[in-house]
């Protein structure tokens, strides 16, 4: 029996906005001659990671907000035909902020009721359509917290029981930059400013944002060099291909 719900799947082009203007200051020198999204893990791009893990999911059609040495993002990806997608540009003449690059996508975005976004730097196998579940408008997702040191175990009489190195910590999540919109979000956005810290928080004041926790799936911020020797090790570990 097929149903409405199937019916309208079959007919909804699902779309992925990724934020790949920013300077990535904190990865100079590498970055004063390449973007951020351009810097390579195990020979690929961050951004051709991304494309490939969000088709593989069913995203077929892009939109990447461009800025900061946008040429070389630009004719690497074109128009995605080599990765057997679709990609737009949309293109930022100054810094505008997370907030204010979706803001200045939103032409390209017309006629599109719901929409992923995602951050240029991240790494990840996690599935965004889980994002949609419960029929949320506005959804981020959500992954434990990483020690960024290693943890000493011990019992209550303090004796050491063994040593983990950076563990998840499980009770404790933080934003994966990951999110599943719809187009009402353009009214919350700022000209120019940041998601984080406009719309984001705005949408949660009015109980219209849910959070979708991912656990136990390789996920990974690429903001300093050792992130991306990390990444190619758990990539590999992972079978990441």
């Amino acid at each position: 029996m097929i149903t409405f719900y199937t019916i309208v799947q079959e007919f909804w082009v699902m779309k992925a906005v990724i934020l790949a203007g920013g300077f990535g200051k904190r990865l100079k020198p590498l970055t004063d001659q390449i973007p951020k999204p351009m810097i390579e893990v195990l020979n690929l791009p961050i951004i051709e990671w991304q494309i490939k893990w969000l088709a593989g999911n069913g995203i077929k059609e892009f939109i990447i907000c461009v800025g900061y040495l946008k040429e070389q993002i630009i004719n690497h990806i074109g128009s995605g035909s080599r990765l057997g997608v679709k990609v737009g540009y949309a293109v930022e003449e100054e810094p505008l902020g997370t907030g204010g690059a979706l803001k200045n996508a939103e032409g390209l975005l017309s006629g599109q009721s719901e929409f992923f976004m995602l951050n240029g730097d991240i790494l990840s196998n996690l599935d965004p359509l889980k994002l949609r579940d419960g029929g949320a408008a506005h959804a981020l997702a959500l992954v434990p917290l990483r020690s960024p040191y290693g943890v000493v175990e011990v019992d209550k009489a303090n004796k050491v029981l063994g040593f983990v190195e950076k563990p998840r910590i499980k009770d404790r999540w933080i934003n994966a930059g990951v999110y599943h919109f719809t187009s009402d979000v353009f009214s919350y956005l700022p000209e120019n400013g940041n998601i984080e810290t406009t719309a984001l928080p705005a949408l949660a004041k009015e109980g219209k944002l849910k959070a979708t926790t991912y656990d136990s799936i390789f996920w990974r911020s690429i903001d300093s060099h050792k992130d991306i020797e990390e990444a190619a090790k758990e990539m590999q570990a992972a079978n990441i291909s």
